[in-house]
């Protein structure tokens, strides 16, 4: 059976990780750079990207955003998509998380729909910014975490809150917490929850990683690797690299009959011009 190419983003560093994790983890505008360069070159067409401050803590400054992405673009050149994050860390506030698409204006962005719009009194405010991004061709990824969630998602978008066709979702799987590992049979309950159409990727915290990514694929879906969620193979051993978890990924999809999607043609599936 044909299916769809799969999307591989990489996400590799987070908010949270240190070099103390993994030395080749990257922090700085340069080593993100180069980093998105050799993931690209892997087979990554998308880049999920945080930035640090000075003193390496996650931040969403606006400056060093625009900075980073330049950087990025230069090494990467003008078609892997560049998604910054609107990730709080219980840092940041809902209108300082819009504060910053505002006046960075990516191309794509990824935003915690329950950091966004936790309840319904938060729903005007969350529903003018979704319209202003749709106008203004930023394309966001709606962060979901449990079936819950997912449900909240497509009530939203039936009552026009969250605007679009083409629309994206990343099912998280796992936590933060290393006794929280995702397992591939999480995927099922959050797709089977999803009953309007999106295009649906998976993140999986722990060494499952690539197990779940390509078991979503062979449901309809899309992925996302990297040092953010996990530092190590199925087998336990350390990943060198990023750009090795991208390589391990593109192996295991095709070696399942799948093939990957160039950044055009992920730019294509979503709608980022």
């Amino acid at each position: 059976m044909m299916t769809q190419p799969v999307i591989i983003c990489v996400a590799p560093n987070g908010a949270r990780k240190t070099k103390l994790d993994h030395p080749n983890l990257p922090i700085t505008a340069s080593e993100i750079a180069y980093t998105a360069a050799e993931c690209y070159e892997s087979g990554a067409s998308m880049l999920h990207m945080h930035i640090r401050d000075d003193h390496g803590f996650h931040s969403l400054d606006a400056d060093e955003y625009k900075r980073t992405i330049k950087k990025v673009r230069q090494a990467v050149g003008p078609d892997m998509i560049i998604q910054i994050t609107t990730e709080a860390v219980g840092k940041y506030s809902c209108d300082q998380q819009i504060d910053v698409v505002r006046k960075v204006r990516p191309e794509a962005v990824s935003i915690a729909l329950r950091e966004l719009c936790p309840s319904y009194s938060e729903e005007a405010k969350a529903g003018d910014f979704f319209h202003w991004m749709a106008k203004e061709s930023i394309s966001p990824q709606y962060i979901l975490y449990n079936p819950e969630d997912v449900r909240r998602f497509d009530y939203l978008r039936q009552i026009g809150v969250i605007p679009g066709d083409h629309i994206a979702v990343l099912f998280v799987l796992g936590a933060y917490d290393p006794h929280i590992a995702a397992n591939p049979a999480d995927i099922r309950p959050m797709k089977d929850a999803l009953t309007t159409d999106a295009v649906w990727s998976v993140c999986a915290f722990g060494r499952r990683e690539l197990e779940c990514v390509v078991c979503a694929a062979k449901l309809g879906g899309h992925g996302r690797v990297g040092f953010e969620n996990t530092l190590y193979k199925g087998t336990g051993e350390r990943l060198l690299s990023n750009s090795s978890s991208v390589r391990l990924l593109k192996e295991s999809l095709e070696a399942n009959g799948h093939t990957t999607a160039t950044s055009n043609l992920a730019r294509n599936l979503l709608n980022i011009l």
